[in-house]
Parts: structure tokens; sequence; C-alpha cells
């Protein structure tokens, strides 16, 4: 690999990973922290909160997709696939690592989104940012046993 490639592959890496602490990180948080502290408001004033919370934290989202969708694509297929071509547990793996990606990616989009069809997502935002947070674990797991083998 040349020099220049090789600086946007370590670009491209820190790139997804600082990406994957802050929308898996802001989402720990919000579940954790911020919502039992926030269901203590009176109602009004929750759901103010709530909503302008949810529009800044789409931005948040929206950015980490298309970062996560731009690094990962060509981190997989520059920098990993060339060096894993017919490893079979590899590219299952990261298959498997990139379907779990897109169903963050939906629910994020769902959580923050206003569309009607979604709402019930949006209700039940506790247990949609307990799968959000759960799949990324995974996506975790899975990228750091593929780091290693």
């Amino acid at each position: 690999m040349e020099v220049l490639a090789i600086e946007i592959a370590i670009v491209s890496r820190v790139v997804h990973i600082a990406t994957a602490i802050v929308v898996l990180g802001g989402s720990v948080f919000i579940r954790f922290v911020l919502m039992p502290a926030a269901a203590q408001l009176p109602e009004a004033e929750h759901l103010a909160l709530r909503g302008r919370i949810m529009d800044k934290w789409k931005v948040v989202v929206m950015v980490g997709i298309v970062l996560f969708l731009a690094s990962g694509f060509y981190n997989y297929l520059v920098v990993a696939l060339p060096q894993h071509r017919g490893d079979g547990l590899y590219n299952s793996l990261m298959g498997i690592k990139i379907l779990l990606a897109f169903g963050i990616f939906f629910l994020g989009s769902a959580l923050t989104g206003k569309a009607a069809v979604f709402e019930s997502i949006r209700q039940n935002s506790k247990r949609s940012l307990g799968i959000i947070i759960l799949l990324g674990f995974l996506i975790v797991v899975i990228a750091g046993y593929l780091k290693v083998v």
C-alpha cells in the first residue's frame, strides 16, 4: 500500500470508530441517563425537552449514518476485502455486522423522524434504544473478533 492509501485508510478507520463512539455512546447516554432524568419532569416539559433533543440528535444520527456508510464500505471493500478474499468466515461475519448496522440505521432514523408509520417505535423509545445498544454491542464484538482473526 502506498503512503497516501495508508493515510486514507487510517482516516477512514478513525472516522468509523469515532462515529461509533458518538452514536453508540450518545444512545447509551440518552437511554440510561437522560430518559430517566427527563421522566421526572412534568409531562408538558418532558415532551418539549424530548422534541428539542430529538431535533438535535437527528442531525447526529443522519450524519453518523452517512459517515458509517462511507467509511465502512471503504474499510471493507478497499482495505479488508483484498486481505480476506475467499475467507468465508470473515466475510460472513462482516455481512452480519453490516446487517446489524442497517438495523441500527433504521431504528435511529425511526426514533428521530416524524413519519406516522413509525410512531409506535418512538412511543417505545426505551426498548428501541435498548435494541440499538444491543446491536451496537454485537457489532463491536464481531469487529473485535474480525480484527484479530
